[in-house]
Formats: C-alpha cells, sequence, structure tokens
C-alpha cells in the first residue's frame, strides 16, 4: 500500500511539472471551490445565529486568494527564478514602476499586525466617515456616513492601502450606536442668558431621560474599554461670546447616534423659544410714554 502511495505521488507530481498549464487550472478551479464553499458555509451558520460574521469571512476569502498565488508559484517557480533572472537589468524600473502597489501590500501588512479597524467598524480617513466593508490587499472599501446626521449616504469610498501607514486613522466604531454630540447657538446679546439656563437645562434633560439608563449602560462600557472616565450622562451648557461679540450657547450631550440631529432640533426650538419669550418681556417692559409729550408742547406754547 506504501509502495501504490508512493507511485501516485510520483506519477501526480511527474504530471504536474510536464503539464504545468493544465495543472494550474486544476489548481486553481479545486482552491477556488473550496473558498467558495468554505464562505457559503459560514455565511448560512452566521445567518441562522444572527451573528456578524463579515471580518472572518473577509479573512477567509483574502487567505483563499493568498495560497492560490502561492500554490501558483511555487508550480511556476522555476520560470519565475529564470524570469527575475532574465530581468535583474530593469528590477529597478520594476519597482519604481510598482512603487504604489508595493506600498498599499505593506500597508495591507500594517493592517494584519496592528488591525486599527475591523470590517463592519466605523472609521474616520481623510475627513470622511464611514463604515469598512471590503478590504483586500490593495484597496479599503467604506460604506459613507454623514458626519452631521450619522445616516449612510448610499456612496462607497475606496482608498488605498498605502494612506493606512501615512494618514491618521479615528476608529469611531463605539459612535455607531451613541456618542458625544455637540452643537452651538449664536443670538444676538439682548438677553442675559444665564436666567435661562436653569429652565433651558430641565427641558434639555427632560428630552435625554427616556434613554438614561441604557445610556449608562453604554458609557460604563466605553469607559471601561478606554480605561478612562470622560463621559457625562447629563447635558452640559456653557455660555460664552465669540469674536463678534455675539453670545454663543455651547451644548453636549451623550445621546444615541441616530437621533443625535433630532434631538440638536429640539433642544435648539427649546432655547430659541425661552429667548424670544425674555426678549419680548423686555419689549413689553420699555414701552415708551408718548401721551405727556403733547401736553408738555401745549405748555410751552400758551402766551
Amino acid at each position: 500500500m506504501t509502495f501504490d502511495l508512493d507511485l501516485l505521488l510520483y506519477q501526480a507530481s511527474e504530471f504536474a511539472l510536464e503539464y504545468k498549464l493544465a495543472t494550474s487550472v486544476i489548481l486553481v478551479m479545486a482552491l477556488y471551490l473550496v473558498k467558495r464553499g468554505l464562505l457559503r458555509l459560514i455565511r448560512k451558520i452566521s445567518s441562522q445565529r444572527g451573528e456578524d460574521r463579515r471580518n472572518q469571512l473577509n479573512i477567509l476569502e483574502q487567505l483563499g486568494n493568498a495560497f492560490i498565488i502561492i500554490g501558483l508559484m511555487m508550480l511556476w517557480s522555476s520560470e519565475i527564478q529564470s524570469l527575475a533572472i532574465s530581468i535583474a537589468a530593469f528590477m529597478v524600473a520594476i519597482v519604481l514602476a510598482t512603487r504604489e502597489f508595493i506600498q498599499c501590500f505593506l500597508g495591507f501588512i500594517y493592517y494584519l499586525g496592528a488591525r486599527p479597524f475591523r470590517v463592519g467598524d466605523w472609521i474616520q480617513m481623510n475627513q470622511v466617515v464611514g463604515e469598512v466593508v471590503e478590504m483586500d490587499w490593495a484597496k479599503t472599501t467604506m460604506l459613507e456616513v454623514d458626519p452631521h446626521t450619522f445616516n449612510y449616504t448610499g456612496k462607497h469610498v475606496y482608498f488605498p492601502n498605502s494612506q493606512l501607514v501615512t494618514q491618521s486613522i479615528k476608529n469611531l466604531n463605539f459612535m455607531r450606536r451613541y456618542r458625544l454630540h455637540k452643537f452651538s447657538i449664536v443670538n444676538e446679546p439682548t438677553v442675559n442668558a444665564y436666567r435661562l439656563l436653569p429652565a433651558f437645562i430641565a427641558r434639555a434633560q427632560a428630552h435625554c431621560e427616556y434613554f438614561r439608563d441604557v445610556a449608562e449602560r453604554y458609557k460604563a462600557l466605553i469607559e471601561r474599554h478606554l480605561e478612562q472616565e470622560f463621559i457625562e450622562i447629563d447635558p452640559e451648557v456653557e455660555v460664552s461670546t465669540n469674536e463678534l461679540a455675539k453670545v454663543v450657547i455651547r451644548i453636549s450631550l451623550f445621546c444615541p447616534t441616530a437621533e443625535a440631529y433630532e434631538l440638536e432640533q429640539k433642544i435648539s426650538a427649546d432655547w430659541m423659544n425661552l429667548w424670544f419669550r425674555a426678549q419680548k418681556e423686555l419689549e413689553d417692559a420699555e414701552i415708551p410714554n408718548t401721551e405727556v409729550l403733547p401736553a408738555t408742547a401745549a405748555a410751552t406754547t400758551t402766551p
């Protein structure tokens, strides 16, 4: 039995060396079918369990492609070696021509070592916010997210992996559910803003009361992961002035990402209602006495 197995392996190796093109086609098809079968099996299991396995699927797909390339390189190693020797004089030109591709591949190697993000995370790259949906050795694909409303724009953003080494990356994955939302309101300095703060803060807290329990748990999760306490659950309000002597009201609140824009509109409406009500009260309190002037004028003109 051992002799037959050795003979079979010898004949297979002889066939592979003699018919390399046919062997390459068989190798590529076999590895491709195995890869697709494993991916389909993992997708089926993850859909049944309701799990997000996009990152594992992406890694498995890239490993399958790497095995195909390595297998072809091993099969054609002698030809590749001869080709490399024959073009040794042109290596510098080839490196310069393929510099961008080499940098992309090195960026992918850096990603595998550092793992600054995963497929499914929210990141910010070059002022673009998006969800990572796919990554290979050359590029990273993101589904763009509007940084103001935090809704998907429907646009795909592609950037080369070389930027993973040269550009800063912000991992915004913790902002997918809850985030620190900050915005400002600017008014003319006609009303004492500090008199309105107690009523305004009470209204802002009332808007945030329904998700307070969930926010407390999510706050604890983020701070435990980052090992730093920096989040306040209650809305924070700050009054200041800008370079034009306008009154600036800065509001900061920890809220659900999907509802941040709606809460901003509600809180801004509360502040403007309080502001214009106070301004109207001041105007009503300063009504001029127009009946005294004609009487005085009549007295001065009487001989």
